[in-house]
């Protein structure tokens, strides 16, 4: 099958393939083409897609293929373009755009609307969504030292002390997460809040500070319950102190096709410190987080606050946008192309594809059915299925033991060959080496209880450290190089001198590495 990507830089420098994703679509089975230029705004060239693999066509090639790839849904004129039966995939807002589902099922369009990929463990390389949030919490606090006009570290200087720059993150999703670690990484003090309390370790995690909220928003079931007007108005007032004390202010708090709700008050803008700003990520044109936030607009007010109302952060790292994007297609149509054969399959047994496909075969498939969750109760049949189960393995295992001690000595019979080799050796060398044997077998008992009671995350810095005791082994093998006047000694010697030296250096090296990330993060 084809996959076009055509040229959609008239409404935004992002483009649904980068040359590297063009490449692995090519892998799948894939033909693709690129229509000339659909990347020079996010400087990736046709040469680059060309040597990729791609074919460099027209406008009217690109929209014919089989599979057309979009960043956005293209507007109701140009969905002419697209040849009955073809595949659109893009980001289309199901929810909010109904009418777009209708056109696509009425021209006989398969639909794919990948801003709708479930929230699921193993569909996560697949979310549009999370990408582009991670690069707009990125942005947004670029953007926001940008129009602070001061560093966000503390300094200590010749001419005097100044102090870091005090962040506070409402909301900590993708976006959140990624505009808090940013911040930390800079050298500010940063304090975050969210209406789930169980995400207090993963601020805390990024060297930031969390700030609960006075009420619970979570009832008895586990979901969320709307807040009586008392409580909106204290957690308002949470938000309201914490944008008084802070100098940046950054809210991540949106909902496609939906206004975003409110987090601060023009009063609370009022509080603020003069030269303090407010990036308002939740900003659209149905207006924003801020009451006074101007989407895709920056305001200056009277007091000296500074408000962004940014409505499309990743558009401003469209080369790394881009190729985030088209990775997240590509980990789609990899779970679409079984065969690898260039064949999408479109299994609506599956839940991420379900929940993607928006119109199928000329009917509206949105919205898709719920999603079991695993923690569904268990139905009889599958308890009694599990019952039967045991009862089948129960079975296999008696079957197993009916042979009695001969059959499990064919079944292990290379530990049996082991034991009988050791007790050889054991009953061969002189008196005098059973003390060494049992000392032996004494240090093998004693360190797998030592390391199975160590947290398994503390298992490669501990290792990578005991592996030094390797040059133990190294000292003792000299020795013996240096004493015996043996060839094969001397060649044993060497060779377990250059295996404890691989372990020593291997450890080291680990551990070198593991600090480097630590430091990184705590930049």
């Amino acid at each position: 099958m084809r996959i076009g990507i055509p040229n959609d830089t008239a409404r935004q420098p992002l483009v649904a393939a980068t040359p590297d994703t063009a490449s692995k679509l090519c892998k799948l089975g894939y033909e693709v083409c690129v229509e000339a230029d659909a990347g020079s705004a996010a400087s990736y060239f046709d040469a680059a897609y060309a040597e990729a693999g791609a074919s460099i066509v027209d406008a009217a090639t690109a929209w014919g293929a089989d599979i057309v790839l979009l960043l956005d849904a293209p507007p109701a004129d140009q969905l002419g373009a697209l040849r009955e039966g073809a595949v659109l995939a893009c980001r289309m807002n199901p929810g909010a755009n109904p009418e777009l589902v209708d056109a696509l099922a009425a021209h006989g369009v398969t639909g794919l609307a990948l801003d709708a990929i479930p929230r699921l463990s193993r569909a996560q390389s697949m979310d549009v969504r999370s990408s582009m949030m991670n690069i707009s919490g990125y942005r947004a606090v670029i953007e926001a030292a940008s129009a602070f006009g001061c560093t966000f570290g503390g300094q200590v200087t010749a001419a005097g002390k100044t102090n870091p720059a005090r962040v506070y993150v409402i909301g900590v999703g993708v976006a959140g997460l990624a505009a808090i670690g940013q911040a930390v990484s800079m050298g500010a003090e940063v304090f975050a809040t969210d209406v789930r309390a169980d995400v207090a370790d993963q601020v805390e995690s990024l060297g930031a500070t969390f700030v609960e909220i006075p009420v619970k928003q979570e009832s008895s079931d586990g979901y969320a319950r709307p807040l009586t007007d008392e409580e909106q108005a204290q957690v308002l007032q949470v938000y309201a102190d914490q944008a008084a004390a802070s100098d940046i202010v950054i809210t991540t708090a949106a909902v496609p096709g939906r206004a975003a709700p409110l987090l601060l008050t023009k009063e609370a803008v009022a509080h603020m410190k003069p030269g303090s700003v407010v990036v308002d990520m939740g900003a659209s044109e149905l207006g924003g987080n801020c009451e006074l936030t101007i989407p895709g607009n920056r305001a200056r007010l009277s007091n000296g606050v500074t408000i962004l109302g940014p409505t499309d952060l990743p558009a401003t790292m469209p080369a790394q946008a881009s190729q985030l994007y088209g990775q997240n297609i590509v980990n789609f149509l990899k779970l679409c192309t079984p065969g690898k054969d260039g064949m999408l399959v479109l299994d609506q047994d599956d839940d991420i594809v379900r929940g993607v496909t928006v119109a199928l075969d000329g009917q509206v498939t949105w919205p898709p059915p719920a999603i079991s969750v695993s923690a569904a109760p268990v139905k009889a049949s599958d308890t009694s299925e599990t019952a039967e189960a045991k009862e089948f393995a129960a079975a296999d295992a008696d079957a197993g033991s009916e042979g009695g001690p001969l059959s499990l000595v064919l079944k292990h019979w290379w530990k049996v060959a082991a034991a009988a080799v050791l007790a050889a050796l054991v009953l061969a060398d002189p008196a005098s080496m059973t003390v060494h044997f049992t000392v032996f077998a004494l240090a093998c008992v004693v360190g797998f209880y030592v390391i199975t009671a160590v947290e398994h995350r503390l298992h490669t810095p501990l290792m990578s450290e005991t592996n030094a005791i390797s040059g133990i082994i190294i000292v003792g093998a000299i020795l013996q190089m240096a004493s015996s006047g043996s060839m094969v000694v001397t060649v044993l010697s060497f060779i377990a001198a250059a295996i404890a030296a691989i372990n020593i250096f291997g450890g080291f090296f680990v551990t070198a590495r593991m600090l480097a990330m630590f430091e990184g993060s705590s930049d």
